[in-house]
């Protein structure tokens, strides 16, 4: 199954959600910043990714996107341009399990 690089991130208003949030997209990739995540997901793991955090967050304030990036294994890397000090981007090597 290809992977695809996805960008999420989210604007939560209560902190218990915002947690809960980040709890549930780090058990999905790492994070850029504390709300900025790279997840290299299937089609199947996105949809689980999507579900739960449906499971958590409140739909009428909540906000969280998902940004397809590409091809985990091409454009995954060369879509990241930064400006100070730059986080090193983990290659593909499958999917991370927190």
């Amino acid at each position: 199954m290809t992977r695809r690089r996805y960008l999420v991130g989210y604007d939560i208003g209560d902190p218990v959600r915002l947690r809960q949030v980040h709890d549930v997209v780090k058990g999905f990739g790492y994070s850029l910043q504390y709300s900025l995540f790279i997840c290299d997901l299937n089609s199947v793991e996105k949809l689980k990714l999507r579900a739960a955090l449906g499971e958590v967050i409140l739909f009428t304030v909540d906000r969280v996107a998902i940004v397809d990036l590409g091809d985990a294994e091409t454009r995954g890397m060369e879509c990241f341009e930064f400006i100070g000090v730059a986080p090193r981007l983990r290659g593909t090597g499958g999917p991370t399990i927190v």
